[in-house]
């Protein structure tokens, strides 16, 4: 039967069921990062570090993910996307039961480092599964619902959880989330068998190729900014805007429910476009004003209410639209291995962003003006390696 076929069969049920764990699979495979965001200050005071250790963090995770992400994508045809699926859940439930469990800093840092596996199975393994599983029509929604999944991590690691490590200590609220995930390790076994028994994969590196070579390039300048945002906000909202500690968890919250509407909404309508990729110069740029709002919320606190629902719409949802280009364009086999390429890339721009905004706020006494003036730049770069691909193309 060919994939077509496959696709086209699968019951209404078990489709909801397959976008339900999709969503799941990228909201816990980023939670760690929007946890070190959104606990920042607490943190920062438990274990008494600096702002830049903090963006160190987030850097060895990414940095693990970014490497690993070449060779699993080539890996997961072979082992099964399902069975990928499974081991992703296992991993980021052990990685947030470290992160819970964690001495001192170095203890983070093992528990971040752990996590980075599970981000680099995240995207090749739910993109071969919406190639090889979500009839064509279905594609752009499920698609979207499962790349608004990391925005669902950002909420819930600035609301709900947040909220938790409030009324208790925020050990609870990580173990909660690594609780979240062994359960949802259980659910993944429900889907349907991968086709065949698992082939021992050759170690083969994913290379970057075509349009995703430059959506790689395009992911690492979004990645700089995105994670710039991700792990700085809250600090720089209690730091220097003076919000509370609540009040500046929020915003990551913000971050998560304007990326949410942004990624399910510009997914969608990418699906019915020619080719997804005309939004993503647009969208970059976009960012970019939204960077120019937080930094402008130096004079104008409110305004990093704006800036960050901008960033959300425009340069998280700029995230998903390059994954949907991967699907729309690439052949069923090659999904898991193009869209590692673009993964590798966005994950090198978060090993990037957050010590180089640590070491701009450091080296300017603590303002951080100039660090959103940085990951201004950086989007507006990703703008102009959108357009001069298009350009080409």
């Amino acid at each position: 039967m060919s994939t077509h076929a496959e696709t086209s069969e699968i019951a209404p049920a078990r489709a909801e069921v397959l976008t339900v764990l999709l969503t799941t699979a990228m909201a816990l495979s980023m939670l760690p990062l929007f946890l070190l965001g959104a606990l920042g200050p607490r943190l920062v005071r438990e274990f008494g570090i600096a702002a830049p250790q903090l963006g160190l963090l987030v850097a060895a995770g990414f940095g693990v993910a970014a490497v690993l992400s070449l060779i699993v994508g080539p890996m997961v045809a072979a082992l099964g996307a399902r069975r990928c699926l499974i081991g992703m859940f296992a991993v980021s439930a052990l990685a947030l039961g470290l992160f819970a469990a964690a001495p001192g800093y170095s203890g983070l840092v093992v528990a971040v480092v752990v996590s980075g596996a599970g981000q680099a199975l995240a995207n090749p393994a739910t993109n071969q599964l919406i190639a090889t599983r979500v009839p064509v029509a279905a594609r752009g929604a499920v698609a979207g619902w499962k790349q608004s999944g990391v925005q669902f991590g950002a909420f819930l690691a600035g609301l709900p959880l947040a909220a938790l490590a409030g009324a208790t200590n925020w050990r609870v609220a990580v173990a909660a989330a690594a609780t979240a995930a062994a359960v949802a390790a259980g659910a993944a076994l429900l889907l349907t068998k991968d086709p065949g028994p698992p082939r021992l994969p050759s170690l083969i590196v994913a290379q970057p190729r075509g349009g995703a070579g430059w959506m790689c390039g395009y992911s690492v300048l979004l990645g700089i900014g995105i994670s710039a945002i991700n792990t700085y906000v809250a600090l720089y909202a209690s730091k220097q805007l003076g919000f509370p500690a609540a009040a500046a968890s929020a915003l990551v919250a913000l971050l998560g429910v304007a990326g949410i509407g942004g990624r399910v909404g510009w997914t969608r309508w990418s699906s019915r476009l020619r080719t997804p990729a005309i939004l993503l110069g647009p969208l970059a740029f976009g960012a970019a004003l939204a960077a120019l709002t937080v930094l402008a919320a130096v004079w104008w606190s409110w305004w990093v209410w704006l800036g960050v629902l901008g960033i959300g719409c425009c340069a998280v949802s700029a995230n998903a639209v390059s994954m949907m280009t991967v699907i729309s364009t690439a052949e069923p086999a090659q999904v898991g291995r193009d869209s590692a390429v673009v993964s590798a890339g966005f994950f090198a721009g978060f090993v990037v962003g957050p010590p180089v905004f640590g070491a701009i706020v450091v080296a300017s006494g603590g303002s951080y003006a100039p660090g959103w003036a940085m990951v201004a730049a950086a989007f507006v770069a990703a703008a102009t390696v959108a357009w001069w691909w298009r350009s080409r193309g």
